[in-house]
């Protein structure tokens, strides 16, 4: 296990507070976190004070030995430091040091702390750490009162100040807390996930989060993985993930409801996506089943009952068949009908015969139209499929198709309501609030 370094400035109520009589937060930090290495960055004034009594280190090793360990010190005396608000120095000079100790450290974790010292040290530190690409920990205290601290060093005894330090007390308060400061890259990093989220690439998204630190991502990286699942119609856990993590945008919770209208959502993304080709390839194998849905619910025709699955896929049964009016309507609409494989035109022909509904027939008949006119060019010729070539084609937008594969769905008995269609935009909103 690598060792734990921690850099500080050293403050006006290190190491231990004359006014609350509890550690400063130098002390504290050592006290809860047990660094095996300390730096001390002390002005001309902190300095002063440690010359006096040796009070930093006299604590530091006090703290040590209650701990039955050993820590190693190490001063960065700045004894030109008057003006301790100088913010350009300590920008330049905490980069300096805290470098060379990154550069030395190894695989060691670096805390920093952020409490100590005045506005334009804390500052400072923060900022460099912010813009830099310094991978330390940033830890702030909060002090014993919750209110501002008080500095005073008149007839400071240290010796004295140690056995009245109530934080040596057994059930004393860990007042520290680790602060996320994200480097520049990070921040404009996670601002590129969050549009990859709002264009719908789960993929890329998961990929670039992946590069950002563990405590970077932890508040969505499971998410991302649950959306590109999503996506890919991988619903093996999803219910539990979804679940787990009280995640918005999954309205549908059946498994077959969810089964066809997860495919219906990721058809409409692919639209979105402008991957049209992949849009109008993606029809068919949802429209067999879709029109099916509405047979059932209008016409209260299951072809399930006529047909036999063979290698997973549904073909006519000529024994199932025999005689029934099914049979008729497909013989009569098909000169050479020949029992095999089930198809979204075999379906719209009964559909056509038996339904009294003028608009759901309409609507049928157009997707048909669609997935023959469009979907047979861009699986077998090699083309670019555009907006364009579907609305020349079809005379519809791929906007328009969507919106008909929507209106299809009411025809069904899955109970789809409209403001399910905005699923994927509810989940992309949940996943940025993470971010």
């Amino acid at each position: 296990m690598g060792k734990t370094i921690l850099f500080s400035a050293v403050g006006g109520t290190d190491p231990i507070s004359l006014n609350n009589l509890h550690d400063g937060s130098l002390l504290h930090i050592c006290r809860w976190y047990k660094p095996d290495e300390v730096y001390l960055y002390m002005s001309k004034e902190m300095l002063e004070f440690q010359n006096q009594d040796d009070r930093y280190r006299y604590c530091i090793n006090k703290l040590a030995e209650s701990q039955n360990r050993e820590i190693v010190i190490h001063e960065i005396e700045r004894p030109e430091l008057v003006n301790v608000q100088d913010f350009n120095y300590f920008y330049d000079d905490f980069k300096e040091c805290l470098s060379e100790i990154i550069r030395n450290a190894g695989d060691a974790e670096i805390l920093v702390n952020i409490s100590s010292g005045t506005p334009a040290i804390k500052s400072g530190l923060l900022v460099l750490i912010t813009l830099g690409e310094l991978y330390c920990k940033t830890v702030q205290v909060i002090t014993p009162t919750k209110s501002l601290n008080e500095h005073s060093h008149k007839e400071y005894d240290v010796e004295m100040l140690w056995e009245l330090n109530e934080d040596n007390l057994p059930d004393s308060e860990n007042r520290c807390k680790i602060v996320y400061c994200p480097s520049l890259s990070n921040i404009k990093q996670t601002e590129i996930i969050k549009q990859l989220v709002r264009e719908y690439d789960y993929k890329a998204a998961l990929s670039a989060a992946e590069l950002l630190p563990e405590e970077a991502t932890k508040s969505y990286l499971a998410l991302l993985k649950i959306a590109c699942a999503r996506l890919q119609l991988d619903n093996r856990d999803l219910n539990a993930q979804v679940n787990q993590y009280q995640m918005s945008g999954f309205p549908v919770k059946g498994d077959d409801a969810r089964k066809y209208f997860e495919y219906a959502l990721a058809l409409d993304i692919k639209r979105r996506r402008g991957e049209y080709g992949d849009f109008v390839r993606a029809l068919s194998p949802i429209l067999a089943d879709l029109f099916e849905m509405v047979l059932y619910k209008e016409c209260g025709i299951n072809i399930r009952k006529y047909v036999e699955v063979k290698n997973r896929v549904p073909r006519w049964s000529p024994s199932l068949l025999c005689g029934t009016e099914v049979e008729s309507i497909l013989i009569s609409s098909f000169s050479s009908f020949d029992y095999k494989a089930v198809s979204s035109i075999h379906i719209l022909k009964i559909i056509e015969n038996k339904c009294h509904n003028e608009k759901v027939i309409n609507i049928v008949e157009s997707l048909r139209q669609v997935e023959q006119e469009v979907r047979n060019i861009a699986a077998h010729e090699v083309v670019s499929v555009t907006e364009k070539m579907i609305k020349d084609t079809t005379g519809y937008s791929s906007q328009q198709v969507m919106n008909l594969v929507k209106e299809a769905f009411k025809y069904t008995n899955l109970n789809i309501r409209s403001e399910y269609w905005d699923a994927y935009d509810d989940m992309n909103d949940f996943i940025i609030s993470r971010i």
